[in-house]
């Protein structure tokens, strides 16, 4: 039996669908229920959903065998897991965004508003810029509007979001998407099984 963790909402149900046209259907999970923990034992699988940010530590402590999470996570906690495969599903970008006439002297350190401190760090690190890394969890285009910050760095779906609060992309960071990612140890138990399950979605993917 593979424990599969999945992102609730509607990447999850995207990446449900997947599953099941690769053979791994369960169908009762489909149904309105307030249940979490769905288990079909003829295809060998068990899914229950978690909140996407989640995932990643119900795979990394072995609560799961498996788990799809967004490359963002991957990256800014890096969890003790396997990338298995790009699923090609949740796509957007982490970008840097700001006031489109935002001009970047730099004279002083960068303020810079984000939920993702790893991945702008880095980001600016390579480009040599001393930054202020200013740490927020939600309404994130709020902050230069106001005055908090200077620039801001954040997911990027389709850009709405940004246009309605006068900002613009003025970088792309990288391109985001949801990855297959595996637990070390069950992947070394399981390995037969782990990678049936991978090809056969990959099949599906490529089809």
């Amino acid at each position: 039996m593979l424990n599969i963790a999945l992102p609730k909402g509607r990447l999850g149900e995207k990446v449900y669908a997947l599953f099941e046209k690769a053979g791994y259907a369960c169908p009762e999970l489909l149904q309105d229920s307030r249940r979490l923990i769905f288990e079909n034992a003829g295809a060998g699988v068990r899914y229950f959903w978690v909140k996407p940010s989640d995932v990643a530590i119900y795979v990394e402590r072995g609560a799961a065998d498996l788990g799809v999470a967004g490359k963002d996570i991957l990256l800014e906690y890096e969890p003790e897991v396997y990338e298995l495969l790009d699923l090609g599903l949740g796509k957007c970008r982490m970008a840097v965004a700001g006031p489109k006439d935002f001009y970047d002297s730099g004279l002083r350190a960068l303020k810079v508003a984000t939920k993702f401190a790893g991945i702008a760090s880095a980001y600016y690190e390579r480009k040599g810029r001393e930054i202020d890394i200013i740490r927020l969890n939600g309404s994130i285009e709020l902050a230069p509007v106001l005055g908090l910050s200077d620039v801001i760095v954040d997911i990027v779906e389709t850009g709405k979001t940004l246009r309605e609060n006068d900002l613009v992309v003025l970088e792309e960071v990288m391109p985001i998407s949801a990855r297959l990612i595996a637990n070390k140890a069950a992947y070394q138990f399981k390995t037969a099984e782990v990678e049936k399950l991978k090809e056969n979605v990959k099949g599906m993917i490529d089809a």
